[in-house]
Formats: C-alpha cells, structure tokens, sequence
C-alpha cells in the first residue's frame, strides 16, 4: 500500500503532540528547541498538508478541535511504534558491530580461521576496542554461498574456483591441492608422479558434491581433457578423507593445509600430478556493497588483509 500525500512526517505530529501536552504555542517552541513562530507555521503547514482543522488558537493558547485531539491520539501510537523501531534498529546496528555469524568451508574453518579469529581478538582488545562474538558454521562451500544469499550468515569463506554470481567476494587466502598415499601404495615409489590421465582414471577417496575441494579437482582434470571417474569413497569431512586414506582406503586430492603434519612426519606421501595446476583461491564473500559491510565484517577482513591471510602454498594473498 503506497501512502497519500497527506500523510504528514513523524517530526509534524511531534510538534501537534508538544501543543497537546502544553495547550500553547510558546510551551510546544520550549519544549521541541524551536520559536513559537516556527511551531505555528509547522501546525498550520500539517493541516495544509492533512486538509484537517487541527487546532484553535485564542489568546490564551492552543486547543486541539476534536479532529484534532483524534489525530494526536493516532500520532502517539504512531510515535512510540516509531520509537520502539529506532530502538530495535540500534540494536541490530549494535549486534553487527559485536556479533557475527560466519559460515566457512571446512578448509578455512579448521586450518585458518581459529587463527585469525585469536588474533583479530587479540589485537582488537590491544587497540581498546571490543572483539566480535562470533558465531562459527563449518560446511560446504555450496552451502556457505546458500547461507550468505539467504541472510542466515553475516560473512562466508569458500574455496571453489568460481566466483558466486550476486555476491561480493575478496581473496584472503591461496592454497594447493595435493594427491596424497600411505607410504605403502604403489604411486609413492613413482618419482614421476601420475598422469592427469591416469588421476582421472581412479575412484579417489573424496568428498561429497559441492565441496570446494571436489570442484576445483573436477575443474582441473576438465579442463586438462579429463573427466573424473566416481568416487571410490565419498566422505563429508576434510578429516573423515584424511583417516580413510591413513587407512589405506586409496588416494585422495586433499588440501596441503590438511595434510602438511602427515607429509613432514612421512605417515603420507605426497605424489606429483605432472602437468596439473591445484592451487585455488579462498574467497570472503558476503551481501551488498562492494565494500564489506561496516562492523564486525569489516574488521575481521581488514585484520586478515593486515595479517597477510594464509596460504598452503606460502604466497601472500591477492588483493581483488
């Protein structure tokens, strides 16, 4: 429904309210900080505008006519509704300054945010200010660009090689993918590596459709002429693909974050895909502007910019 040009602003029945209250002109001028002059030519500009007799004016003050004394009555109500909405519209300004809700690939949510977020609390408290409460979910990237459209997350991390349509986005991180076996498997003795080819050709242990790990994969192999073979084993979590390949389940191409205790220790073998670039963004991606929201979003992206973000591969971030 779309509002007549008679219906007066906030500010105007304000001003029939304080000639309610005090019954004078020069009473409503003290009361709202304006002259008694400025108060009378605001009345008679609101029933100018209404078509409504408001108030007489005599020698001894203002009264409202019984139009009038309606329409005070309906413009209280009018007011504290108004009130009780710019009360809950500073708290919600207030709750995006100090809480956040995050919705992150399991990547970034086990390898690199506990990180920024301690020292986003640290230096925030060390600059006198107040660290975010934040509000962590761990999931997929598909369900990370669902939650960030739909408004039930404040800010998102995704690691898929495309960029969501609609969205906002800022590269904070850089990682590799790596194809790793137990030390035990036939392709840890190669020297040579794999083939996209032959990668291509065998059930891996993998993720579950619309994780960011399984997209970059299948893009890669893709656009080297390749498409992947079903997963051997298809599993929900970067650790559950983890144990399944310390297992013996069979290889897997699994984030170098994941992975780099297993490497150093020799509990898994890292081999080379010849010809096959793994390496991939990690995006902030929120609603909006393409400035990051104002608030707890902004200041958890500037201390991570500041920070230098992370990376699998130990390159800096690109700034996008």
């Amino acid at each position: 429904m779309t509002l007549s040009l008679r219906m007066p602003d906030l500010t105007a029945l304000e001003i029939l309210l304080a000639v309610a209250r005090t019954g004078t002109l020069s009473a409503a001028g003290r009361e709202s900080g304006l002259t008694q002059q400025a108060v009378s030519a605001r009345l008679a500009a609101l029933e100018t505008r209404t078509g409504v007799r408001l108030a007489t004016r005599t020698t001894r003050g203002a009264r409202l006519t019984p139009e009038g004394v309606v329409v005070a009555q309906w413009a209280d109500r009018l007011i504290r509704l108004a009130e009780e909405v710019d009360a809950g519209l500073a708290a919600l300004r207030e709750d995006s300054r100090t809480r956040l809700r995050v919705s992150a690939s399991l990547t970034v949510a086990e390898h690199l945010l506990p990180g920024w977020l301690v020292s986003c609390r640290a230096d925030t408290a060390r600059r006198g200010g107040t660290p975010p409460e934040v509000v962590l979910t761990a999931t997929n990237s598909d369900q990370v660009i669902e939650q960030v459209r739909a408004g039930t997350a404040d800010l998102g991390f995704i690691e898929g090689p495309r960029v969501p349509a609609g969205l906002r986005s800022r590269v904070v991180a850089h990682d590799e993918l790596v194809l790793v076996v137990p030390p035990e498997h036939r392709w840890a003795r190669r020297r040579d590596g794999v083939t996209p080819a032959e990668l291509a050709r065998t059930p891996l242990v993998s993720r579950e459709l619309g994780s960011g790990t399984r997209e970059v994969l299948t893009a890669a192999l893709r656009g080297a002429g390749h498409e992947p073979a079903a997963a051997g084993l298809e599993l929900s979590t970067t650790a559950a693909v983890r144990a399944a390949v310390l297992a013996g389940a069979g290889p897997a191409v699994i984030s170098r974050l994941a992975v780099e205790d297993d490497l150093r220790t020799g509990r898994l073998a890292h081999v080379v895909v010849a010809g096959l670039t793994l390496r991939r963004d990690l995006r902030a991606i929120w609603t909006g502007t393409r400035t990051p929201p104002a608030g707890a979003v902004r200041v958890l992206l500037g201390h991570i910019h500041s920070a230098g973000g992370g990376s699998a591969s130990g390159q800096p971030p690109a700034a996008r």
